[in-house]
């Protein structure tokens, strides 16, 4: 198992959330602090280099026009830490290359950090919320065609070498491609994508990257990652690597019980800030149009971070892991097995108004009594015994965890 820190690098201090109509796209910038910004930079590059030190491995990524995520520029965000961190993988999850006119810039600037951290840099590309359509000035529809797109002519950019080709796709053209530097990795970085049905995750297995889920939880992690490991087979002819697959989670690690949820009750600002308005979160052409339909009659289930949640529905859930190392180690074993394992586990470790005296604290428990478990766990991983576990407990797709009390997350 390897773990990665991850924080949005939010930027909390807002008036009343009925003074404005969404967090995202048109909050007014005029409530950013410039020296209250500065501040939160720093400390969360600090967090990020105590997670160096911790032995964790590093995570960031990038929002537009959003109070949830203070970085545009993710890359510049991962050359600061390309620099200041030793051993520390480094993850961007990611460039969103859908909304991006220059795919060659990305492979320059991923080539780039590379080459600055002497081969650390783990890169993902994703095909951006919902939210990032507008500020990206880019039309909503066939985002998951141009990612693609994006990502072939990534690759070749990285690992062709002997001068300059010109691409011809339909949504990308270059001429004359010959990036400087080429990457420290060869034949490029690891690359990551972001899954979220068993059909993106099929596309994602049958290249072999790794695939990345965010907060899918109990009722949906079974279906993704089972497409994702059909895919594998039936591409690769063998059974697929732990490490191909990845979960993102809100983590909190405490000394006590209560500690433990007191922190997680801070997590969930990451979910419970998230107002947005329709013509932000379901811009026509983005989503399938069954599934906009379904959201137009009022039903937003998958379809984005709910705002109105209890700590106690997000743990039966899966979305959150909280309490002692005891106890959140055995969260995400339960999880882990339920779901047929997995090798990466992305922890969202600090959001909100979370202090960096208690993210240190949370970062550092889990570091020295839960990450050692989970390598444990995940260095026994056997297929076949893993599917005999899995198919022991019972699927539950159909069950309403909302409603389930707090013994089930014990």
């Amino acid at each position: 198992m390897r773990a990665w820190f991850f924080t949005e690098d939010a930027y909390p201090y807002l008036p009343d959330a009925d003074s404005y109509e969404s967090i995202r796209v048109s909050l007014p910038n005029k409530h950013f602090d410039p020296e209250t910004g500065a501040d939160l930079y720093n400390m969360y590059l600090d967090m990020w280099c105590a997670a160096d030190e911790m032995g964790l491995n590093i995570m960031n990524n990038e929002h537009h026009q959003t109070a949830t995520c203070m970085v545009p520029a993710a890359p510049i965000m991962l050359g600061i830490l390309a620099r200041e961190t030793k051993k520390a993988r480094l993850l961007i999850l990611g460039n969103p290359v859908s909304n991006r006119s220059q795919p060659v810039r990305v492979a320059e600037e991923m080539a780039l950090i590379d080459v600055l951290s002497r081969g650390r840099l783990e890169c993902g590309f994703v095909r951006g919320v919902p939210y990032e359509t507008a500020p990206a000035n880019v039309f909503p529809y066939r985002g998951t065609e141009k990612l693609w797109e994006a990502h072939d002519l990534i690759i070749k950019a990285w690992s062709h070498h002997e001068g300059p080709f010109n691409f011809e796709g339909r949504w990308f053209h270059a001429r004359q491609v010959n990036i400087w530097p080429r990457p420290f990795q060869q034949p490029h970085p690891p690359v990551w994508i972001t899954m979220g049905s068993a059909g993106s995750a099929a596309q994602v297995a049958q290249r072999g990257h790794v695939g990345a889920v965010f907060l899918a939880g109990y009722p949906k992690i079974r279906g993704i990652f089972d497409g994702y490991r059909q895919a594998y087979s039936d591409t690769h002819g063998k059974d697929m690597p732990i490490d191909r697959l990845a979960y993102c989670a809100l983590i909190s690690v405490g000394r006590t019980e209560k500690e433990g949820l007191d922190v997680a009750e801070k997590l969930l600002w990451y979910m419970t800030s998230n107002k947005v308005p329709p013509q932000f979160s379901n811009p026509p052409g983005y989503h399938a149009p069954a599934m906009a339909a379904t959201i137009m009659r009022g039903n937003n289930s998958g379809t984005g971070l709910p705002t109105a949640t209890t700590l106690t529905e997000q743990m039966a859930r899966g979305n959150v892991f909280a309490g002692t190392p005891d106890q959140v180690y055995g969260q995400i074993k339960n999880f882990y097995e339920y779901c047929g394992g997995f090798g990466n586990l992305m922890m969202m470790s600090q959001a909100g108004f979370m202090t960096f005296e208690e993210t240190l604290t949370s970062m550092k428990l889990f570091s020295e009594e839960v990450y050692p478990r989970l390598k444990e766990l995940t260095a026994g991983y056997d297929p076949g015994e893993m599917q005999e576990i899995r198919a022991s407990l019972p699927d539950v797709e159909n069950i309403d965890v909302s409603a389930l009390g707090s013994e089930f997350v014990r």
